[in-house]
């Protein structure tokens, strides 16, 4: 979410936020800052897949696991916004809502859509777009918004090429035709009505 790793002197001063330290023995530490509380440490003994916070995660994106037939299957007789199934992290972890906004603008599928309604060909595409979408984040370093900054202390600039999230009400880059935003699963959501229509 907001919080990050940083590996710093021993001596170097707290900083807001700032909750552990792990120390090295070369006068270094690794600190975990999380501003928003999300994030956790747990000391594992047993396999740390095992555990019962990451058993029941789905698979990884840009994983071979990841594809159109694996989210075809697991979305058949599912309601629920495709949106909100592909932010699910029982089906697939890391793609929060930045991304989910984008790959469904790439993949011209409606975020409102039933993810039981939509076929194998477009779940292809869909996925597809979510590996596209989430290794374009990667090379631009991330996507700073507010106070995200990357292992090297540098801002991500993914946030540059962003088609549609945050863009409520501006003109599509393809079509021309104004970006409408509504709150889906309690999360901004921003398409195109006339590319992605379905």
């Amino acid at each position: 979410m907001s919080g990050h790793l940083r590996i710093v002197r021993s001596d170097a001063p707290l900083r807001p936020h700032d909750h552990i330290d792990f120390d090295f023995e070369d006068e270094r530490v690794l600190r975990f800052n999380d501003p928003r509380r999300f994030g956790s440490v747990h000391w594992c003994t047993e396999a740390v897949l095992e555990h019962p916070l990451l058993i029941d995660l789905g698979v990884e994106p840009l994983s071979d696991e990841f594809d159109g037939t694996y989210l075809f299957e697991r979305s058949r007789q599912r309601k629920l916004a495709v949106k909100n199934f592909i932010m699910d992290a029982h089906i697939v972890v890391g793609v929060g809502n930045i991304y989910a906004n984008e790959a469904l603008f790439l993949a011209r599928i409606r975020p409102t859509t039933a993810a039981g309604s939509i076929s194998r060909l477009r779940y292809e595409r869909l996925a597809d777009s979510i590996k596209a979408i989430l290794q374009r984040a990667i090379d631009a370093g991330g996507t700073t918004l507010r106070d995200f900054v990357g292992f090297d202390g540098q801002p991500g600039y993914f946030a540059l090429q962003l088609d549609v999230y945050g863009r409520a009400e501006k003109s599509c880059i393809h079509c021309g035709g104004r970006l409408k935003g509504i709150v889906l699963g309690q999360r901004q959501t921003v398409y195109c009505p006339s590319c992605q229509r379905r």
